[in-house]
């Protein structure tokens, strides 16, 4: 049990010590139009990852769609395009996803 908290502990400071490696390197310096385009994309793919991975799940050895995060996803996207706010679309979108796995 120790071990897990040693290792918690390690990882946790080794991911603080690189951002703030990251942070202070890149601090005061022009960034090539390219690269910042690249990082721009980053949270979007990163968002996407996760989401087609909640989407497509495994099970008994098969990716299986699940549908009511399926529904629920684009019922927030769809309320995104409608409204134009992000809070309200996403609680719209796990109301939805939440009503969708009760009633299918």
């Amino acid at each position: 049990m120790i071990n897990n908290w040693i290792l918690i502990g390690l990882l946790s400071v080794s991911t603080y010590l690189s951002r703030v490696i990251g942070v202070e390197f890149m601090s005061g310096r022009e960034m090539n139009p390219t690269l910042r385009m690249y990082f721009n994309y980053v949270p979007i793919a990163i968002i996407s990852a996760l989401i087609v991975n909640q989407i497509l799940t495994p099970a008994d050895g098969e990716i299986v769609i699940s549908f009511p995060i399926l529904i629920g996803c684009l019922a927030t996207a769809i309320t995104i395009k409608i409204i134009n706010m992000f809070l309200p679309s996403v609680v719209i979108g796990i109301a939805i996803g939440i009503l969708t796995r009760y009633f299918l």
